[in-house]
């Protein structure tokens, strides 16, 4: 069993090194709001909406989720973007005092799928955003539920942020099984100024970095 889970954890901190050298375990796929969600909707009107198992099935699949009845993919212009923040889209957890070694990783967590949908009343706006993902264990990992933080920020025009919200999403990991997965699905509410646009606007969401020992 120990020999097992040696090859098991060298094989991911392998991959996990080779990610963070610059080769990527998996692309952050964004810009899927309008097609899953519906897109923007006038007030009064019920799109149909994905759900945290939908997610959870395209994180699990690499595929994209698309309700039945939503076949456009254009992003709404009435509708702030939903995108994973660039520098934000993965977490890597080492063991303390060893950043930065590929053979010290706990575990890794990735965001992969987004969609988002809004309703737009007067000057208020409320944005229904999803997203989901993967934690795969690392060499120095253990069997057990992990915990990742994530923030989500919503910014105007001129990269101000107007609003934020704050969660954790949770996966369970094993040597047997070294890949868990997460989803949700929350709500934003802002107001948009005289003069401004929704579509202006936009909803980032990334880990969060300042957690000990991530790098």
């Amino acid at each position: 069993m120990k020999v097992r889970r040696a090859l098991v954890c060298l094989g991911l901190g392998t991959a996990l090194a080779t990610s963070l050298s610059g080769c990527g375990l998996s692309s952050v796929t964004s810009g899927l709001g309008s097609s899953i969600f519906g897109g923007g909707s006038p007030s009064g009107s019920q799109p149909e909406s994905v759900t945290e198992e939908q997610l959870l099935a395209a994180a699990k699949s690499g595929g994209d989720v698309t309700p039945a009845g939503l076949g456009s993919s254009d992003v709404s212009p009435g509708c702030p973007r939903f995108v994973v923040w660039p520098r934000d889209n993965n977490l890597t957890i080492y063991e303390p005092g060893r950043v930065g070694d590929g053979l010290a990783i706990v575990h890794r967590g990735e965001l992969t799928k987004t969609a988002r949908e809004c309703t737009v009343e007067g000057n208020r706006v409320t944005v229904r955003y999803g997203f989901s993902g993967r934690v795969l264990l690392g060499p120095r990992g253990k069997n057990g539920p992990i915990t990742l933080p994530i923030n989500v920020f919503v910014t105007d025009a001129k990269r101000e942020k107007v609003a934020t919200d704050h969660l954790k999403v949770d996966a369970t990991l094993a040597v047997e099984n070294p890949i868990g997965y997460f989803s949700a699905v929350r709500a934003v509410t802002f107001n948009v100024p005289e003069g401004s646009r929704p579509g202006e606007y936009e909803v980032f969401v990334g880990f969060e970095r300042n957690t000990p020992n991530a790098g």
